[in-house]
């Protein structure tokens, strides 16, 4: 029987961003918050009121935020640096890749408004390769949290989590679902939020919603499914996968990103080195985005539970 997950309701990741920073900074002193001139749409109001000797406005200049949160961590802050998605991982690659990654520095680079749920502001916007991106630097922890609640834990689990870290979260309104405490988050450790046999789903973000979705819609019909959300998609929890396709012996990759480079490459790579299964991607298939709502462009693009109930019967098929 599928475990009952009920959307409390529906709330932005960015907002659990907001209310994360802004929590964990009463209690440690070291948290810093920069922006690129987007505090309002991070959500820091909250921050900036209470710790406005914290707080570094460095206007639409990111590089240059990367570079000073980089130069922070050498006097012990934890630098949380914050703007779009896009303009988080395209837009300074370089500084992250030699000042961050390179260099070891404790950032959190705390992405929001990632993926087509973004909206009206278009493909410019939307980035749907920064998983790929930031995955690929060494040492670069990588996270992505499913709702509010999840968000609002992750950004509060980083600051005690030595490294850097990209956190992606988005804009769009979502169902809010995990625990509210975030007791079923954990760095580096994948949520099984559903137990099956037939197939697995593995999902990520927004997604993990719709694929509890489809699984709901799947069980209906007699087919049985494993439900991960691999919300840490660096470092990657490959024993949860392996355990997982081993036993239903089919799966379903679910993300809001380009079928290449993302989620579904790094459970294909595990898969092909450990227990080779049919493996079907709900994924954007390498285009870009464009203006729309939200729902409207998921639908279009193939991200949607259906897609996901068709991908998983057509794994099923391929057994």
């Amino acid at each position: 029987m599928l475990q009952d997950y009920t959307a409390q309701n529906e709330k932005e990741t960015r907002a659990g961003f907001g209310e994360g920073i802004h929590e964990v900074a009463k209690t440690n002193p070291n948290v810093v918050a920069l922006t690129a001139d987007l505090a309002g749409s991070l959500k820091l109001n909250a921050f900036i009121k209470d710790f406005p000797e914290r707080f570094i406005q460095c206007g639409i200049a990111e590089a240059n935020m990367i570079g000073i949160g980089a130069g922070l961590t050498i006097g012990g802050k934890i630098p949380y640096t914050t703007t779009f998605a896009n303009f988080s991982t395209s837009r300074v690659y370089d500084q992250i890749r030699q000042s961050v990654a390179y260099s070891g520095k404790n950032v959190k680079i705390c992405a929001s408004h990632a993926g087509l749920t973004l909206g009206e502001d278009g493909a410019t916007h939307q980035v749907l390769e920064d998983i790929g991106m930031m995955k690929m630097l060494p040492e670069m922890t990588v996270i992505v949290p499913c709702d509010f609640n999840q968000t609002k834990a992750a950004t509060k689990a980083i600051a005690d989590y030595q490294g850097p870290v990209y956190l992606r979260f988005g804009r769009v309104k979502w169902a809010n679902f995990t625990k509210e405490d975030g007791s079923d988050f954990e760095i580096g450790k994948a949520q099984v939020m559903n137990e099956g046999t037939d197939v697995s789903i593995i999902a990520c973000g927004h997604m993990v919603w719709n694929a509890l979705e489809a699984a709901r819609a799947l069980e209906a019909k007699g087919i049985s499914c494993d439900v991960i959300n691999i919300h840490t998609i660096k470092p990657l929890d490959e024993a949860a996968i392996i355990k997982s396709l081993k036993k239903t012996g089919a799966v379903v990759t679910a993300e809001e990103h380009q079928m290449n480079g993302g989620l579904g490459d790094s459970v294909a790579n595990v898969a092909s080195r450990n227990c080779p299964v049919p493996h079907e991607y709900v994924a954007v298939k390498d285009t870009f985005g464009e203006s729309g709502k939200p729902n409207d462009l998921l639908k279009k693009y193939g991200l949607t539970s259906e897609d996901i109930i068709a991908a998983a019967e057509a794994a099923i098929k391929r057994k």
